[in-house]
Formats: structure tokens, sequence, C-alpha cells
């Protein structure tokens, strides 16, 4: 058994030097030959792709569009061209388009700002009042066979879209002034969340001492009728418009309040403005915020403070702008700057001027704006902060109809007593010895 298995060991070593010799024995050129062919190969491999058979041929069915909201939240994130809001409609309605490639942190913040807005939209829509309810509460509150009804000689109105708990001291405030200057004002607070017992309980020491204020919850449907609102809205709900990174109550607010005071007249007041005097000689008024130091006119405008008649035609224009401009995405936009927007706008166009309404100098309702509102919460800190303060305090005192404290910026300032607030706060409370 060994010496065959040395036989066979033997036999293939002799095999492979003769394959050995063979192989040496070819020309180079064959080599070279083979060397190409493997190089050929190998890039064909690398290089190739297989493209379906279904892509060459045109696509035998389409696919429905999202809804035009998940499309503007993609076109922002990924940073594409904007996509011009009005004219969505125009738009092809069945169009295939590819997945655009996110990282998880981008899905993770879209999926996030989706569940807010449909949780704030649901919210807001949630048990909408009947067309006929808010019609007949509010008209019954302004003209009512009541004894009190007639002494309704100044319409206000706030919007609320918030909850409950947040409705605190300094919205309080706010009414308190109100009617401190208004003894015959009528306020509807249009908010669903005061629309409720426990708003009726805050709002009780008013009534019981006969001040005329109400809280109802809105009726979209019937306040926008009639205007672009009632296009825009009805896409909102339809997931037809992207409601954006900015509240949506904030934005709502913007357009109830024009809504409001163009199908009722009257005034609007944010709930962080404390009134210091009648509006009674006030009409058709919007307040700058900011003056432009070097031409002395106002750079912007602000819609925390509106006094208007019905159905003015300035009005309209607002609430046009919003339904045809509207982004969600920016602050301010559908707001504040809209006004600016519209009335410069306005004033540049001799075909649309409107001569009968007036803009008042940031004195009337905003003597210190947002950057400067924490210096009305605190005593003089020297002597040259101090002479700021007197001289300010005298202005307010001569000239503000009103004052916006900024919530926003101030709402966790403590009010140091001396100060410009604690002196604005005992003069205009009704409740100050209760």
């Amino acid at each position: 058994m060994e010496e065959n298995y040395h036989f066979s060991s033997s036999s293939a070593l002799h095999f492979k030097r003769y394959l050995l010799s063979l192989l040496f024995s070819l020309p180079t050129s064959l080599y070279a030959l083979l060397l190409l062919f493997l190089l050929t190969y190998n890039g064909f491999t690398v290089f190739w792709i297989h493209v379906p058979l279904s892509l060459l041929s045109p696509p035998t069915h389409h696919t429905k569009w999202p809804p035009a909201s998940s499309v503007s939240l993609a076109v922002k994130e990924e940073t594409l061209p904007p996509i011009n809001k009005t004219h969505l409609a125009l738009l092809p309605q069945n169009t295939n388009f590819p997945p655009f490639p996110i990282t998880e942190k981008q899905h993770r913040r879209r999926t996030r700002v989706k569940r807010h807005h449909k949780r704030g939209l649901r919210s807001l829509l949630l048990e909408e009042p009947q067309f006929p309810l808010f019609r007949s509460r509010i008209k019954a509150f302004f003209y009512g066979n009541s004894s009190s009804s007639g002494s309704c000689k100044f319409r206000f109105f706030m919007t609320w879209i918030s909850p409950l708990k947040a409705f605190g001291v300094r919205e309080l405030l706010s009414v308190e002034s109100l009617f401190k200057s208004h003894r015959e004002a009528c306020l509807v607070i249009v908010s669903k969340s005061m629309d409720s017992d426990t708003g009726t309980q805050i709002l009780n020491p008013f009534v019981e001492n006969g001040f005329r204020v109400t809280a109802i919850a809105p009726d979209f449907k019937y306040i926008f009728k009639g205007t672009h609102a009632e296009s825009w809205f009805q896409k909102l709900k339809e997931g037809n418009v992207n409601p954006g990174e900015v509240s949506l109550g904030q934005n709502l607010s913007n357009l109830l309040r024009l809504a409001l005071l163009y199908k009722f007249g009257g005034a609007y007041i944010d709930a962080d403005v404390v009134v210091l005097k009648s509006f009674s000689k006030l009409r058709n008024t919007i307040g700058a915020q900011n003056l432009d130091p070097r031409t002395g006119e106002w750079s912007r405008l602000n819609n925390a403070v509106l006094v208007f008649d019905k159905k003015h035609p300035l009005l309209f224009k607002f609430i046009q702008e919003f339904a045809l401009t509207f982004d969600g995405n920016k602050w301010g936009h559908n707001g504040p700057y809209l006004i600016s927007r519209v009335v410069s706008r306005v004033r540049r166009n001799q075909q649309e001027r409107f001569e009968n309404f007036t803009v008042l100098p940031p004195s009337a309702f905003y003597p210190v704006d947002w950057r400067g509102i924490s210096s009305l919460f605190l005593r003089p800190r020297d002597e040259i902060h101090g002479t700021w303060l007197e001289k300010k305090k005298e202005q307010i005192s001569k000239e503000s109809f009103a004052v916006h404290l900024w919530n926003r910026h101030s709402k966790k300032l403590k009010v140091v007593k001396g100060s410009i607030v604690d002196s604005i706060i005992s003069s205009c409370c009704i409740f100050c010895n209760i």
C-alpha cells in the first residue's frame, strides 16, 4: 500500500512539472491577450446597471398626490424652490413623485410637526358650533331684548385660542382696564375654551357687577362667510394648506380678528393690552409699532389693537392678503407684517387709496416695543434710568390709549412696586379693593 501511495505522488509531481514547462513555452503575446480580456470583463461587470423594463415604457396608471400640506413640508425641508401658494389650484392633481431622501432626524421632526398640527386643527374644529348657534348668541348679546341691551355703546372683541388655564391675571387685567375706560361697552371673547362652565365662572365677577361680557366658541364658517377667508379655511380643513411651524391658533387668531371686525365692526384688542383711555374718538385706526428714525414715518404696524367700521374695505384687503399669501412658517407674516404690507401697498397705489383710516404713532398703543418692555416692570436702577422712566410715564399718561405688555417677552417678569406697570395697574383696575 505504501508503494502505491508513493507511485501516485510521483505521478502527480511529474504531471505538475509537465504543465509548468508547457505554460512557460507559450508565447508572451498570448498572456497579454488573456490579461486584456480579464480587464475588459471586470470593467463591464463593475459599471453595468440594470434598468427595469417597466421604466422604459410609459406608466399605465397614476398615483394621487399626498395632501398639499405634506408636499409643502417636503419642499421646505429639502430646500427646493418654493411653490407659489396662490397658484396651488393650477398644479396637476395626478402626478408621480419619487420619495425625497431624508435623514432620520428630519423624519422624526416632520412627524412631530404633522402630529402637532393635526392635534391643533382637530382641537380647534372639534364640536365646532352649528351655523345658527354663534350667530344667534352674538346677535342676542348685541341686540337682545334685555334692559341692558341698549347700553352697548362700543363693541370690543378678544380672541382666545389657548387652554383655559392660560387665561390668568394678565388677561383679567386687560378685561378690567377695558371696562374701567368703557363702562357701557360690550366685550365678546371668541374662544372655545372660555365658552365653558369654568370660563363662565372666571367672567362672573364682571357680569355680577353689571358689565357686559361673554365668551362664545367661534363658528368659523359663519364668521368667514363672504370673504376670502371662507375658501382658505375650507382648504385648511381639507389638508390643502400647509399650516407651517408657527402656532396654527396664533395664525387663526390673526385672521379671526379681521373677520370679526369686518362682519360686526368695533375694536379688537389682544389679551395682553391694558386700556388706559376711551376709544370713543377713534375710528378706522391702526397703531404703528416702530418709526423710521431717518424719515419719521412708520416702519412697522401692529395688529394687537384695531378699531374699524363694519365692512371697511381695508379689512377686506387684509383678509384677502391673508388668504393669498399665507405662510405658516414665518412668525408675524400673517399678522403685523401683513398689516404693514397692505397699508404700504395701498398708500402707494393711487387707485386703491382709502382716505378714511388713520395710523397712530407708536405712543398710542406701543409706547415701548418688545425689546424695552422689561423696563416698565422695574424701579429705577440709577438716576439716568429714573429720568427715562419719569419721561416715559408722563408720555404714556398724555399720549397712550393703551399699553401692549408683549406677554411673549414679559410673562415671566414680576411687577415691582413703584414701577410704571404697577402704576398702570393701580389706575385701571376695577376690583382693586376686592
